[in-house]
Protein backbone atom coordinates (compact mmCIF):
# COMPACT_ATOMS: atom_id res chain seq x y z
CA UNK A 1 0.00 0.00 0.00
CA UNK A 2 1.18 3.48 -0.80
CA UNK A 3 -0.38 6.73 0.30
CA UNK A 4 0.58 10.36 0.41
CA UNK A 5 -1.16 12.76 2.77
CA UNK A 6 -0.77 16.33 1.57
CA UNK A 7 -2.25 19.73 2.28
CA UNK A 8 -5.77 20.50 1.08
CA UNK A 9 -4.54 23.15 -1.36
CA UNK A 10 -2.94 20.52 -3.63
CA UNK A 11 -5.21 19.22 -6.38
CA UNK A 12 -5.88 15.47 -6.52
CA UNK A 13 -4.32 15.18 -9.95
CA UNK A 14 -1.09 16.80 -8.71
CA UNK A 15 -1.06 14.53 -5.66
CA UNK A 16 -1.72 11.60 -7.99
CA UNK A 17 1.47 12.35 -9.91
CA UNK A 18 3.42 12.43 -6.63
CA UNK A 19 1.87 9.12 -5.59
CA UNK A 20 2.63 7.49 -8.93
CA UNK A 21 6.24 8.68 -8.74
CA UNK A 22 6.52 6.89 -5.39
CA UNK A 23 4.71 3.78 -6.59
CA UNK A 24 6.65 3.50 -9.83
CA UNK A 25 9.94 3.78 -7.95
CA UNK A 26 8.90 0.89 -5.70
CA UNK A 27 7.05 -1.17 -8.32
CA UNK A 28 8.40 -0.46 -11.82
CA UNK A 29 6.35 -3.33 -13.27
CA UNK A 30 3.04 -1.42 -12.90
CA UNK A 31 1.35 -1.16 -16.28
CA UNK A 32 -2.28 -0.12 -15.65
CA UNK A 33 -3.82 2.70 -13.59
CA UNK A 34 -7.56 2.99 -13.01
CA UNK A 35 -8.64 6.54 -12.15
CA UNK A 36 -11.86 8.51 -11.89
CA UNK A 37 -12.82 11.53 -13.97
CA UNK A 38 -10.90 13.91 -11.68
CA UNK A 39 -7.67 12.63 -13.19
CA UNK A 40 -8.54 13.09 -16.85
CA UNK A 41 -7.01 15.91 -18.80
CA UNK A 42 -3.64 16.87 -20.19
CA UNK A 43 -2.07 18.13 -16.94
CA UNK A 44 -2.25 14.73 -15.23
CA UNK A 45 -1.26 12.90 -18.42
CA UNK A 46 1.84 15.09 -18.88
CA UNK A 47 2.87 14.77 -15.24
CA UNK A 48 2.42 11.02 -15.37
CA UNK A 49 4.38 10.76 -18.63
CA UNK A 50 7.34 12.49 -16.94
CA UNK A 51 7.26 10.12 -13.98
CA UNK A 52 6.45 6.77 -15.60
CA UNK A 53 6.07 6.35 -19.30
CA UNK A 54 4.91 2.73 -19.36
CA UNK A 55 1.73 3.17 -17.31
CA UNK A 56 -1.55 3.09 -19.22
CA UNK A 57 -4.28 5.23 -17.61
CA UNK A 58 -7.90 4.13 -17.88
CA UNK A 59 -10.50 6.67 -16.74
CA UNK A 60 -13.52 4.94 -15.20
CA UNK A 61 -16.51 7.24 -15.51
CA UNK A 62 -19.64 6.82 -13.45
CA UNK A 63 -22.92 6.08 -15.12
CA UNK A 64 -25.50 8.89 -15.02
CA UNK A 65 -28.34 6.71 -16.27
CA UNK A 66 -30.35 7.32 -13.10
CA UNK A 67 -30.08 3.82 -11.72
CA UNK A 68 -27.27 1.98 -9.95
CA UNK A 69 -24.82 0.29 -12.27
CA UNK A 70 -21.72 -1.56 -11.09
CA UNK A 71 -18.71 -0.15 -12.89
CA UNK A 72 -15.66 -2.30 -13.50
CA UNK A 73 -12.74 -1.61 -11.11
CA UNK A 74 -14.32 1.54 -9.61
CA UNK A 75 -16.04 -0.38 -6.81
CA UNK A 76 -12.67 -1.66 -5.56
CA UNK A 77 -11.54 1.85 -4.64
CA UNK A 78 -14.89 2.82 -3.14
CA UNK A 79 -15.02 -0.39 -1.10
CA UNK A 80 -11.51 0.14 0.26
CA UNK A 81 -12.29 3.72 1.28
CA UNK A 82 -15.45 2.50 3.04
CA UNK A 83 -13.45 -0.15 4.93
CA UNK A 84 -10.90 2.45 6.02
CA UNK A 85 -13.64 4.84 7.16
CA UNK A 86 -14.81 2.23 9.68
CA UNK A 87 -11.79 3.18 11.76
CA UNK A 88 -12.76 5.95 14.15
CA UNK A 89 -9.53 7.92 13.71
CA UNK A 90 -9.94 7.97 9.93
CA UNK A 91 -13.65 8.77 9.77
CA UNK A 92 -12.95 12.43 10.53
CA UNK A 93 -9.89 14.56 9.88
CA UNK A 94 -8.55 14.86 13.43
CA UNK A 95 -4.84 14.92 12.76
CA UNK A 96 -2.82 18.14 12.76
CA UNK A 97 0.25 16.63 11.10
CA UNK A 98 0.30 14.82 7.77
CA UNK A 99 2.73 12.21 9.10
CA UNK A 100 0.26 11.30 11.87
CA UNK A 101 -2.60 10.92 9.37
CA UNK A 102 -0.40 8.70 7.19
CA UNK A 103 0.60 6.59 10.21
CA UNK A 104 -3.05 6.00 11.17
CA UNK A 105 -3.91 5.16 7.56
CA UNK A 106 -1.15 2.55 7.50
CA UNK A 107 -2.19 1.22 10.91
CA UNK A 108 -5.78 0.80 9.69
CA UNK A 109 -4.54 -1.01 6.58
CA UNK A 110 -2.41 -3.37 8.67
CA UNK A 111 -5.46 -4.04 10.86
CA UNK A 112 -7.54 -4.90 7.77
CA UNK A 113 -4.85 -7.23 6.43
CA UNK A 114 -4.48 -8.99 9.79
CA UNK A 115 -8.22 -9.43 10.03
CA UNK A 116 -8.26 -11.13 6.65
CA UNK A 117 -5.24 -13.32 7.45
CA UNK A 118 -6.59 -14.41 10.82
CA UNK A 119 -10.13 -14.75 9.45
CA UNK A 120 -11.68 -13.33 12.60
CA UNK A 121 -12.05 -9.98 14.36
CA UNK A 122 -8.83 -8.40 15.63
Amino acid sequence: MAAIVHAADIQDRDGGVMLMATLFGLHPFLLKLYADAGYQGPKFQQGLAQVCRAVNVEIVRRCDAGKFVVLPKRWIVERTIAWLNRCRRLSKDWECLNKNALAFLRWASVRMMLRRLCNHKV
